[in-house]
């Protein structure tokens, strides 16, 4: 469409539209390719360039031709006027219309898709840039199913998208020890815990990065940390008490589950298998310990995660932004 808008455009017109569009996008592209080290763009920049150059060519020879005709017009002109009587002024005198003036036309064209050109090269500057930083990914904030019938007993769980919102915090990635990674998925969900049949409310969130997963939960039941803590040395794994802000805390390892589900492909023998480890701090509700507590667990797909100092610095920052956290 517009190149048939284009074809029906005068040659004053259309010339110096073809001179603009080319150059604008010619310049642009070749900067991006020269910046980019991409010799395909600057290619497609120079093919940019040489249509452009041609254009010009062809508008300079026409200019000059244009010229030779007005030259050769004016010649016959003033041999004629040597031999015909000059009209009387007022009588039967002739009017002669002035020829549009080419320089007028052009300029009066560039000045008219001058816009244009620069409406191009601002929408190319302010595209995003393929290696600029991305922007951290934010909690969900879409509405939610009716939460279960655990959230309503007292005192109020707190929601999935509550602790999200805790664990999403700008520094999370510096606690981490990657200070230069950005969050790539960051969700929230309002869980029941496994095998209460649905009485036992246990939130969570979740935090992506390229390095780690963060996990922040909260289970609301009646184990206390000593409890939780017997209980896993009893399972044969390791338990490490401490305390976070006042509050008894236990550090355990545990191997995560890894899920392979099959979509129209050849079934796995082994749906479920045990995926990397993880080390988890779980820190009591309340300084007397008197049952549910918060789990904040850290994994990575290679199977390192950070020092156990790096987990108590987020336990640290994050669990006095939950709602409902009192302060010792």
């Amino acid at each position: 469409m517009l190149g048939l808008l284009l074809r029906f455009l005068p040659f004053w017109v259309r010339e110096p539209v073809f001179i603009l569009v080319g150059s604008v996008f010619g310049v642009r592209i070749m900067y991006l390719a020269f910046r980019e080290h991409n010799w395909t763009a600057a290619g497609i920049g120079t093919a940019f360039l040489v249509f452009t150059a041609i254009r010009v060519h062809t508008v300079v020879r026409a200019l000059s031709e244009r010229r030779s005709r007005n030259r050769t017009v004016s010649a016959a002109t003033g041999a004629a006027a040597d031999t015909v009587p000059q009209p009387q002024p007022g009588v039967g005198s002739a009017t002669f219309r002035k020829e549009p003036n080419v320089w007028g036309q052009a300029f009066a064209a560039l000045a008219v898709f001058g816009a244009l050109g620069a409406a191009v090269w601002v929408a190319f500057s302010a595209a995003p840039d393929a290696n600029s930083a991305p922007e951290p990914a934010s909690c969900s904030d879409s509405a939610h199913e009716k939460l279960p019938q655990a959230y309503a007993r007292k005192p109020k769980p707190v929601t999935g998208d509550e602790l999200c919102a805790a664990l999403n915090r700008p520094d999370l990635a510096q606690l981490l020890g990657t200070p230069d990674e950005v969050a790539t998925t960051a969700s929230g969900t309002d869980n029941t815990a496994p095998l209460t049949d649905g009485k036992i409310a246990q939130p969570e969130a979740e935090v992506r990065f390229d390095t780690y997963t963060v996990n922040f939960s909260a289970t609301y039941n009646k184990l206390s940390i000593a409890q939780l803590a017997e209980l896993k040395k009893t399972g044969g794994e390791e338990a490490r008490t401490d305390e976070v802000r006042g509050r008894p805390a236990v550090f355990s390892s545990d191997h995560t589950m890894q899920f392979d589900i099959s979509l129209g492909g050849e079934e796995s023998s082994a749906p479920v298998e045990e995926g990397p480890l993880a080390r988890t701090l779980s820190v009591a509700f309340d300084r007397k310990d008197g049952g549910g507590y918060y789990d904040i667990t850290v994994w990575s797909t290679s199977g390192a995660f950070p020092t156990d100092g790096v987990l108590l610095n987020i336990a640290e920052e994050v669990l006095p932004t939950v709602p409902g956290w009192t302060a010792p």
